[in-house]
């Protein structure tokens, strides 16, 4: 937390991905295993056979920035290990090996200087003015907050299921949990936001994970806030209505317009959010931690970058990150809306007053980001890109196997748990000690 330098990479290094329950066929491991290169570095990948008989094919794809095919081969390996790529490059990017052998695949992926990966847009002159005329519509908006019933059982904690007005278009919802008996200026603010989606578990705000973290160190206030402003603790068909319905494809409604963009009402509600706990004297005035996975993770360093009361950030494998990466060779962050149609001259004019790597250039907060070297969502070269212009320690967990999706319990098992999801825990629990 006591950084002597404004910029902090921590690499934690990951080992190749292993793997050794019998169904699987191949393993890959390359020449630095936590997947960090520089330019020039010669790149390295073998692949390590089991349970092969005569005659099976190695299928090998590697692409570069996630989208750019530059070698594809098929090999009948000769021994149980052999070199299957073999390269450097000279400019910032990222390298996905894929390997296949009787149907099963393997993935390994590494990425080329990432401290020097810029933004695919520039950032707008006016982006500073624009957030502070929305901020200041938001403040000119008397605060207006509902609790619904108390959905905790264990004294001296509550949780209320919370609205709190905004500009638009919809308000903040979500469920509020905090200790009943605190001094003032005694709590840290926890703020969880939500991946994508809308009538999923992981979409919905629950009372016992607010609960969870407003119980961690001294206690907390901790809002577990929906993403669209949506009822929570409804029915399935409210919500499977909404998906269906109102917030069909919510990703890339508005893309020509930001009135209409919807990114801007999410990052509304966090901001006016981040206003109502601010204002409780209970606040200790310095830790406010926000938490989230994929589109959470991007709202998390939005965030980070929209209100500099921000002090710490978790994401893990964000989404909304350099949305420009498309227009320079790159695969753009998700939800990738450059590769949407629509009048590209509008797009531009728009987009980047919402992309958290226009967003972040002057945060100040500590930016604790997992990113997934396979990634083909959200790609690792569109997170270094937004985290790079962040002015805050960084501490990076690069992971070689991780695809977008949750991994899987054998790289749990191998070191995922006690190499990175331990220690984000861990730095979560002394945070808010």
């Amino acid at each position: 937390m006591k950084a002597k330098l404004q910029h902090v990479f921590i690499l934690f290094s990951l080992f190749g991905f292993i793997c050794t329950t019998q169904a699987q066929t191949v393993i890959l491991k390359q020449s630095h295993e936590n997947g960090i290169y520089k330019s020039g570095d010669k790149i390295r990948v073998s692949a390590y056979s089991t349970n092969q008989e005569p005659g099976d094919t190695l299928w090998v794809k590697v692409l570069q920035n996630n989208t750019e095919l530059i070698l594809q081969k098929a090999i009948v390996p000769a021994n149980d290990s052999l070199v299957i790529f073999e390269s450097s490059f000279k400019k910032p990017c990222s390298v996905i090996v894929e390997a296949k052998m009787k149907g099963n695949k393997q993935l390994i992926g590494m990425i080329v200087d990432p401290q020097k990966i810029k933004p695919g847009t520039k950032s707008p002159k006016d982006l500073k003015k624009y957030w502070a005329t929305e901020k200041q519509a938001l403040k000119a908006l008397p605060l207006d907050v509902k609790f619904g019933k108390n959905e905790s059982s264990e004294f001296p904690f509550v949780c209320f299921d919370t609205e709190i007005n905004c500009t638009g278009p919809k308000p903040a919802r979500g469920y509020f949990a905090r200790p009943t008996k605190a001094a003032p200026k005694s709590l840290p603010i926890v703020l969880l936001v939500h991946a994508a989606g809308v009538k999923g578990s992981w979409c919905k705000s629950d009372p016992k994970e607010a609960l969870r973290y407003a119980k961690m160190g001294k206690g907390a206030m901790c809002f577990d806030l929906n993403a669209h402003g949506m009822l929570d603790g409804q029915p399935d068909e409210y919500y499977n209505n909404l998906e269906a319905g109102e917030l069909k494809n919510y990703y890339i409604s508005g893309l020509e317009s930001r009135d209409d963009f919807y990114f801007r009402g999410m990052y509304l509600r966090l901001i006016r959010t981040l206003d109502f706990l601010t204002k409780l004297p209970e606040w200790d005035g310095k830790r406010i931690l926000v938490i989230g996975e994929s589109q959470g993770g991007g709202q998390a360093l939005a965030a980070a970058g929209l209100d500099s009361r921000v002090s710490a950030v978790v994401a893990t494998v964000p989404a909304m990150c350099d949305w420009g990466g498309t227009l320079v060779g790159r695969k753009g962050g998700w939800p990738q809306p450059f590769e949407q149609p629509g009048d590209m001259k509008k797009m531009k004019s728009v987009l980047p007053y919402f992309d958290t790597a226009h967003l972040l250039k002057d945060s100040k907060a500590t930016l604790v980001v997992e990113i997934g070297l396979v990634d083909n969502t959200c790609p690792s070269t569109s997170v270094y890109a937004a985290i790079n212009q962040a002015k805050g320690q960084k501490i990076i967990y690069p992971v070689t196997y991780r695809e977008h999706t949750w991994p899987t319990a054998d790289q749990r098992k191998n070191n995922w748990d006690s190499m990175v999801f331990n220690p984000k825990n861990i730095f979560v629990e002394n945070y808010l000690k």
